[in-house]
């Protein structure tokens, strides 16, 4: 998990990086079909030229994430990477929706919330249409499910969004913002 001096820094030490980049690319080479066409120079590059986003990165496998290339966008030359953890990454499970909701518990209350530690660690929590994209690469979220950005007119009454898989079938559920189980997280994406 991340500590103070690790967020107002945003630097990984040598040890870090190297880690980090050898985890990514041993990923990349591994799961070729998420990224077809792409080629982990490129992909390295990037990441060698941003040192932010490396920071990132290396939060997103920390807590869990096993984070991993899932496209390419060729309008800003970004790569694209999501959370692709067989399941919602562990150290980011048992948070409520966001810091509002939070508030809103009288006791009882998590740790964090999803929207607040995705801000903390430089990524974007999925959208349900990213949420569908990264599931059409494999199967994920079988046995857990995956807080995604929730709409506006949704949240305002109290509520927030979810996803998992089951039954071979892609569901988006419904709970109180506040609520939170051992068994949901998040997932993120990062453009770098």
């Amino acid at each position: 998990m991340t500590n103070k001096n690790e967020i107002g820094n945003k630097e990984l030490s040598p040890e870090q990086r190297e880690g980090l980049l050898k985890a990514l690319k041993e990923r990349f080479e591994k799961n070729m079909a998420r990224h077809e066409g792409l080629e982990w120079a490129n992909v390295l590059a990037k990441l060698e030229a941003n040192t932010e986003k490396l920071w990132s990165l290396h939060e997103m496998e920390n807590t869990g994430g096993e984070p991993d290339v899932v496209g390419h966008d060729t309008e800003t030359d970004e790569y694209i990477f999501y959370d692709c953890s067989a399941e919602s990454p562990k150290g980011r499970r048992s948070v409520c929706y966001d810091r509002e909701a939070l508030e809103s518990r009288k006791e009882h209350k998590p740790k964090n919330s999803a929207v607040e530690m995705a801000a903390d660690m430089g990524v974007e929590l999925l959208t349900e249409e990213q949420y569908r994209e990264l599931q059409k690469l494999g199967n994920f979220d079988l046995k857990s499910s995956s807080w995604v950005v929730t709409p506006s007119h949704i949240r305002k009454r109290g509520g927030a969004i979810f996803c998992d898989r089951r039954y071979d079938t892609v569901f988006v559920y419904h709970n109180g913002a506040e609520s939170y189980y051992g068994a949901r997280g998040f997932r993120g994406s990062l453009r770098v």
